[in-house]
C-alpha cells in the first residue's frame, strides 16, 4: 500500500513537472512573438521618419545643394540603420533559437 500511494505521489510530480515545462513553453514562444512584434514596429516607424525626414528637407529647403547633401546624409543613415537592424535581427533570431536562452537568465 505505501509503495502504491509513493508511485501515485512520484506520478504527480512528474505531471507537475510536465505541466509546469509546457507553460514555460508557451510564455517563452508569446515572448518571442512580442519580441518580433516589437522589432517590426520599431522598423516600421523609423522607416517612416526617415521618409517624413527626407519630405520636410524636400518641401522646405530651396537650396539645391544642401537638399542634394542633406538627401545624401539621411540616405547613408538609412542604410547604416538597415545594415544595423539586419544584423540585430540576425543575432537576436540566434539568440531564439538557442534552447538555453531562457533558462540561462
Amino acid at each position: 500500500m505505501m509503495n502504491e500511494k509513493q508511485n501515485w505521489s512520484e506520478i504527480s510530480q512528474d505531471i507537475s513537472k510536465v505541466t509546469k515545462k509546457i507553460k514555460t513553453k508557451i510564455d517563452e514562444e508569446e515572448l518571442v512573438d512580442d519580441l518580433k512584434e516589437t522589432f517590426k514596429n520599431t522598423i516600421e516607424n523609423t522607416s517612416k521618419l526617415i521618409n517624413n525626414l527626407l519630405l520636410t528637407v524636400e518641401s522646405t529647403v530651396s537650396d539645391e545643394e544642401i537638399k542634394k547633401e542633406t538627401k545624401e546624409i539621411v540616405g547613408n543613415i538609412n542604410h547604416e540603420l538597415k545594415n544595423l537592424m539586419k544584423e540585430s535581427k540576425s543575432k537576436l533570431s540566434g539568440l531564439l533559437k538557442n534552447d538555453n536562452f531562457f533558462e540561462e537568465e
